[in-house]
């Protein structure tokens, strides 16, 4: 008998496809299905989500004032 998918409150992750075309782990897909059924970035070819949050004060990484 088929069941349908697990109501879940969390949103599906957002993964960005060009980073995950030549992934092995995640064949392209860049999302991994955990044990529990759980849908996660794939560590391998994903950033992990505050990685960019270091270059807030980097040059060029902020829209200019006007």
């Amino acid at each position: 008998m088929a069941y349908g998918a697990h109501r879940s409150p969390l949103l599906p992750p957002h993964p960005d496809l060009s980073l995950a075309r030549d992934c092995e782990l995640c064949l392209g897909w860049g999302t991994v299905v955990t044990r529990d059924g759980d849908h996660e970035l794939c560590h391998a070819c994903q950033p992990e989500p505050g990685d960019d949050e270091g270059d807030a004060g980097a040059p060029g990484s902020q829209l200019p004032r006007s």
